[in-house]
């Protein structure tokens, strides 16, 4: 069958190669990367563009996967040749050339987010905020400094931005790393700085899915990249849903403007989601103003679906009803444990119905990044995991700066900020790098005010070095990651042989975890219930989807105190979008679970509001989106009544 046999309008005029800049708003379930691979398919077969001068975006690794697997499924010649994948990961490659590492001079090494939080401690040492002012600024560097969709990446305009932003690369300079984020503020600059690079003019094509989820400095980046060439962008303002990294909706609402000449299309039908859940997502998403009155259609072949709106008495109790729920669909065949999604707006509601589930014969397992990562730094006892890791890091590298930062300040309330700083100031002074000054240090050649518990954990340091520098595979991971540890269950799932079969080295083994735990592919093809996050589940799609916690303070979350009311009104509505993305997951049957008491102190731990109750427990809100979803959601129905007091048999 050819590219343009039985596609209707307006699939057709997407698949064209018109080189105007082209907008495809596409609603969930739509179609969107079946009308992007129609129009790679047709600048293929038309041969006038080299495959090497396509590129295709988009913004997750997860969706980046997708588009490969799309391409291969094309079979056109030269499809594989087509350059795929995230634009951090162009970015990435991008920096990573020798010619541009030394244009930057910086060094392409990710700071994790636990290491980041040292960092924090740190900067907090210049008078920069705390650490959560510090951290919103991260992000607004991330962005270049670009927070509305008006701004113009740069740099920083605000003196305390500049302040901010001189004191953060001064540290990650000395500490020869990079914040993933950060990858692309450096390559605006680069190719902004280049105009004459083979970089800017090496496209012909640029293809950009999810261009709702792009923050301004990506966008500048892509339109760099096109220059006056053919760009072509596929979103949904709907699903806009990264403010937090200043993407908004704005950004694909506002591409006419910025792009004179652009033809649009519209893709509205949903062929995914059952009528009845069509029907309660738009009449959510209605409630946001200033967007589109676009109104998602159920395609005439799709199912009526099945809602339920369930409530239980407690979070363990929800877990454990929710587990029930979808053992017994399971048992009965009606659907697989790889079409299951739950999603939860907390891990350790996710955690709990993965153990639930696991102990019913279902099997499941947890999606949440920081996880493996568990545990507060300050804390020796509670930062296992990251202390081991930090171990395997300076096994590959001992001259690793940032590893030997974390690993000098674990178990200590400062993250010993203080020491670390006279230590950074002697080897600047001294023209040394930190692992020759903390080898001086504990060899008692030099002194350091306040140095000793840098020489101890140092000593220490050695010694562990000692005893796991002649170890490889199983023995390697067994003395890191030990068996009886629950902290060490995710890092044991790599294995400990590398492809050609042979037992990884220290720095065989970091890469595996690093591919493995810190940049996870969501996997799509399973045999098991996949547990995870709202955010998450963007890009996914099940036949049964599960979304936990539906109480005020975890769907929609607490607004934050600082807010101003325009901007509060924008966190609400953002949330709603995202409720909006989850509820879109499911093509057949969804579930919307909320628990009614919680414990005083973890209600106030996770900042969840509450009303009067018991003196140990309170009483929580219904989500007020619940309130939103129309003639087409059926009443709440309580647990008890839903599934027999008795436990199921298998």
């Amino acid at each position: 069958m050819r590219w343009n046999e039985g596609l209707e309008e307006p699939f057709l005029t997407i698949a064209g190669t018109d080189d105007s800049p082209l907008r495809v708003v596409a609603g969930p379930g739509t179609g969107k990367t079946y009308a992007l691979m129609r129009r790679v398919m047709r600048l293929l077969e038309q041969g006038r563009t080299s495959p090497e001068r396509i590129l295709v975006c988009t913004f997750t690794r997860t969706a980046a996967a997708d588009l490969s697997r799309e391409l291969k499924r094309l079979g056109v010649p030269g499809a594989l040749r087509i350059w795929a994948g995230t634009l951090h990961a162009f970015c990435f490659r991008l920096l990573s050339r020798a010619e541009v590492l030394e244009s930057t001079g910086r060094v392409p090494r990710p700071l994790l987010d636990f290491e980041a939080r040292f960092m924090l401690e740190d900067l907090g040492l210049d008078d920069l905020g705390g650490v959560r002012e510090c951290s919103g600024r991260i992000e607004a560097f991330n962005a270049a400094w670009a927070r509305l969709q008006s701004d113009d990446p740069g740099w920083p305009r605000d003196a305390d931005d500049r302040r901010f932003h001189a004191a953060l690369l001064a540290w990650l300079r000395f500490h020869q790393s990079m914040l993933i984020g950060e990858l692309i503020p450096q390559a605006v600059q680069y190719l902004r700085d280049n105009p004459e690079s083979p970089d800017r003019r090496a496209f012909e094509h640029v293809l950009v899915d999810e261009y709702q989820d792009l923050n301004r400095a990506e966008q500048v980046i892509l339109d760099l990249l096109a220059g006056d060439r053919a760009i072509a962008i596929v979103g949904d303002e709907d699903q806009s849903i990264y403010s937090f990294k200043f993407a908004h909706p704005e950004g694909i609402a506002d591409f006419r403007a910025t792009h004179p000449g652009t033809h649009d299309e519209d893709l509205l039908e949903c062929r995914r989601c059952a009528r009845t859940i069509v029907n309660v997502a738009n009449c959510l998403i209605q409630n946001n103003t200033g967007r589109s009155r676009r109104v998602l259609r159920p395609s005439e072949s799709c199912s009526e679906g099945e809602l339920i709106v369930v409530q239980w008495s407690d979070m363990q109790t929800e877990a454990g009803g929710v587990a029930r729920m979808v053992d017994e669909r399971v048992r009965r065949g009606e659907v697989e444990p790889g079409r299951v999604l739950i999603l939860a707006p907390r891990r350790q509601l996710g955690y709990a119905v993965r153990d639930a589930l696991n102990e019913l014969g279902t099997p499941a397992h947890s999606f949440f990044n920081e996880e493996a990562f568990d545990g507060r730094p300050h804390d020796i006892e509670a930062s296992r995991s990251q202390q081991a890791f930090t171990l395997l890091t300076l096994l590959a590298n001992h001259e690793d700066v940032v590893a030997l930062r974390c690993w000098c300040g674990f178990g200590n309330s400062s993250l010993r900020a203080g020491a670390w700083r006279r230590l950074r100031d002697y080897c600047g002074a001294n023209g040394i790098a930190p692992h020759e000054a903390l080898g001086q240090l504990a060899a008692g050649q030099i002194r350091i005010p306040y140095g000793r518990d840098l020489r101890v954990r140092y000593a220490e340091l050695g010694q562990r070095l000692a005893e796991l520098r002649a170890l490889q595979g199983q023995a390697l991971i067994d003395a890191l990651f030990p068996e009886d540890q629950d902290w060490a269950e995710a890092f044991r799932l790599v294995s400990p042989l590398d492809e050609e079969g042979n037992e990884r080295d220290p720095a065989g083994l970091l890469e595996a975890l690093r591919t493995r735990i810190i940049q996870p592919e969501l996997p799509t093809d399973v045999e098991y219930v996949r547990v995870m996050s709202l955010h998450k589940s963007k890009g996914l799609t099940a036949d049964m989807v599960v979304i936990m916690g539906c109480i005020r303070g975890m769907i929609p979350a607490v607004i934050p105190e600082d807010l101003s009311g325009p901007e509060q009104v924008r966190f609400v509505e953002e949330q709603r979008r995202l409720f909006f993305v989850a509820l879109t997951r499911t093509r057949n049957i969804l579930v919307l679970s909320s628990f009614v008491y919680v414990p005083r102190d973890l209600a106030h731990r996770m900042r969840v509001p509450v009303r009067t109750g018991t003196p140990s427990d309170a009483l929580t809100y219904a989500s007020r989106f619940l309130e939103e979803l129309g003639p087409s959601c059926p009443a709440t129905v309580r647990g008890t009544d839903l599934l027999p007091s008795e436990g199921i048999t298998r």
